[in-house]
C-alpha cells in the first residue's frame, strides 16, 4: 500500500472566496469501506471533557464542514466541529500546558467492525487546530454509558498514536490491527479543533444477536454485509444500497453515470455469511427520472471468482421509480455472494435479502467474534 499522505502545520487565514480553495487532501486507500461512525449506523459522540466553542455532535456529521466568516456567537467564532478552550498552565511563571495535557471525546462506533483507516478532519480550523491527535479503541459488549467506559477496567487499544497533523487538511491514517471494536476515544493535544471524524472499517457482528432475530438482512451494512465491487461509481458510492431505513433523498442510494453502449450496470455483494436467502427487496425512492429500467439478482455460494458460480434467483424484472418492489423467491438458495445488475444504467436506492444463516455461517461468525475479541 502506498503511503498515507500527510499534512502538518497552519493553513493561511481565510482571505475570501471559497474556502476549500486551499483545502488540503488526498486520495485515502480505504476510504471505499463502510464508515462504522455513521450516524445513520447509530454512532455518537457519547462524551467529551471539552466543547466551550463547538459541540462535540458536529464531529459524525455527515455533510462536509461549513464556514461563515461573519458567523459569531457569545462564546466567540462558532465553527462547524468540535473545538475545546485554549488551555493554560498551572501559574504566571509556567503559562503553558504540559506534555501531556489534552481533550478527548468517546466515540460509540454505529456498528462495531475492524477499523481499516481513520480521517481526523480540521476542515476550517487554520489557527485553531490541535498541534497532535491520538485515537485509542476499545470493546466493550451492550451499551457502557461514558462513566463506564472511564473506569479503570475499560482496556484502550492505541490506533493511531500522537501524530502532528496540520490545519484545513484531511488527516487520514491507517489501521492494521485485526480487532473488534466498538467505541473509540479521540484525543488532540493539547487542545483545539477537529471538524469530522470518519472510522472506515468492516462491520463485524454478534452472531448470538443475529441467530435471536432469526429471518433478517444477510447483506444488510449493519449486520456484516458489504458492497465490494460496482461497475460504476460517478453519483454515488454502491454501498449506500445497504445502508439502514430507506433512503431520504436522491443521494442517499447508488446512481450511475448515462450509459452510450449496449452495457450494463452491476454491484457485487459479499452477505454477512452463508445465508439462505428467501425474499428479495429492491427499492428505487427518491429515484424518479433517473432508475433503473429492469434489474436482476443473481447469487452464488464461494469464492468462485468474479463471473464464475453464479444462479439467478430473480429474473431480469421492470423496475418502478419511486417504489419498494418486494419479491419472495419460489426457492430459498443458499449463497455467500450476491449481485444485482440494472439495466441498462440509472440506480437503485435500496437492496435487501432476506433469510436465515446456515449451520456453517453461524459456526463462521462465531469463530470469527471470538478471534476478533482476543
Amino acid at each position: 500500500m502506498a503511503a498515507i499522505p500527510t499534512f502538518t502545520g497552519d493553513a493561511n487565514p481565510y482571505g475570501g472566496g471559497d474556502p476549500y480553495a486551499d483545502y488540503r487532501t488526498a486520495e485515502f486507500p480505504f476510504t471505499h469501506l463502510a464508515d462504522l461512525a455513521d450516524r445513520q449506523l447509530g454512532a455518537a459522540v457519547v462524551a467529551a471533557n471539552d466543547e466551550f466553542f463547538a459541540e462535540r455532535e458536529n464531529l459524525l456529521l455527515p455533510h462536509r464542514a461549513a464556514f461563515d466568516p461573519e458567523r459569531f456567537g457569545h462564546k466567540g467564532k462558532i465553527m462547524d466541529g468540535w473545538e475545546t478552550r485554549r488551555r493554560r498552565g498551572v501559574s504566571a511563571g509556567h503559562p503553558w500546558p504540559t506534555a501531556d495535557d489534552h481533550d478527548w471525546a468517546l466515540v460509540r462506533l454505529g456498528a462495531p467492525g475492524v477499523i481499516r483507516g481513520i480521517v481526523v478532519d480540521t476542515a476550517h480550523f487554520r489557527g485553531n487546530y490541535p498541534q497532535a491527535v491520538s485515537v485509542e479503541g476499545t470493546s466493550v459488549p451492550g451499551t457502557p454509558s461514558p462513566e463506564d467506559l472511564l473506569g479503570d477496567d475499560v482496556k484502550w487499544t492505541t490506533l493511531v498514536p500522537r501524530t502532528p497533523v496540520g490545519g484545513h487538511a484531511a488527516n487520514g491514517f491507517a489501521v492494521s490491527l485485526e480487532q473488534r471494536f466498538t467505541h473509540l476515544r479521540v484525543n488532540q493535544h493539547p487542545d483545539g479543533g477537529i471538524a469530522r471524524l470518519r472510522v472506515y472499517g468492516d462491520v463485524v457482528p454478534d452472531p448470538a444477536w443475529l441467530a435471536l432475530l432469526g429471518t433478517f438482512d444477510v447483506v444488510a451494512l449493519e449486520n456484516g454485509g458489504r458492497a465490494e465491487d460496482a461497475s460504476n461509481r460517478f453519483y454515488s458510492p454502491p454501498s449506500n444500497t445497504i445502508r439502514p431505513g430507506r433512503s431520504r433523498q436522491m443521494d442517499d442510494g447508488w446512481e450511475t453515470r448515462r450509459r452510450r453502449d449496449q452495457g450494463n450496470d452491476w454491484i457485487r455483494y459479499r452477505l454477512v455469511a452463508q445465508s439462505v436467502i428467501r425474499a428479495v427487496e429492491i427499492d428505487t425512492a427518491y429515484l424518479k427520472g433517473n432508475s433503473a429500467g429492469w434489474a436482476s439478482v443473481s447469487v452464488r455460494d464461494g469464492d468462485d471468482g468474479d463471473e464464475g458460480g453464479w444462479t439467478e434467483i430473480l429474473p431480469r424484472t421492470r423496475l418502478q421509480p419511486d417504489t419498494n418492489h418486494r419479491f419472495p423467491l419460489p426457492t430459498p438458495t443458499i449463497a455467500t455472494h450476491a449481485r444485482v445488475d440494472i439495466y441498462p444504467d440509472g440506480g437503485i436506492s435500496r437492496l435487501r435479502l432476506h433469510g436465515t444463516l446456515t449451520d456453517q455461517g453461524t459456526h463462521h461468525l462465531k469463530t470469527q467474534h471470538r478471534e476478533l475479541n482476543t
